[in-house]
């Protein structure tokens, strides 16, 4: 496989849609609207393709400077644990290495856990801070 990571400067709401059905969420696809807006006002989104094919996307939210927020991370369940999830996520780190605080919100299994852990995050307790969401 020949991973490129670009830029998704473009919103295209198909292949999205897709993707966002693909790993079952809902909640997004349940209103196209806000997740296009979404998009649109975020720091950067950074996409994974496979020759012309894309495979997962990351999104971040944030000033760039003292805070970036992962907000979104997805891969197509057919090329799920090749590593793609992975290299989104670096290339995002060494984009804002300057940033101190880089943070995200993701379910609490395992499986996530480990995933987030591997690449040197930290669970907010483990830091003495606490994490609060208004849902």
């Amino acid at each position: 496989m020949s991973m490129n990571i670009k830029e998704y400067p473009v919103y295209r709401e198909e292949e999205i849609l897709r993707l966002y059905s693909a790993v079952g969420w809902s909640a997004y696809t349940d209103d196209p609207e806000a997740l296009r807006k979404g998009f649109e006002q975020s720091l950067l989104v950074l996409a994974a393709y496979e020759d012309d094919e894309l495979t997962g996307i990351i999104r971040v939210v944030g000033d760039g400077a003292t805070i970036v927020f992962v907000q979104d991370i997805l891969v197509f369940p057919e090329y799920q644990r090749k590593g793609i999830g992975t290299a989104l996520l670096k290339e995002i780190l060494d984009r804002y290495g300057h940033v101190r605080q880089i943070e995200l919100a993701t379910d609490s299994t395992p499986k996530t856990i480990a995933f987030y852990e591997s690449i040197g995050f930290r669970k907010m307790e483990d830091l003495g801070c606490t994490g609060f969401m208004r849902a």
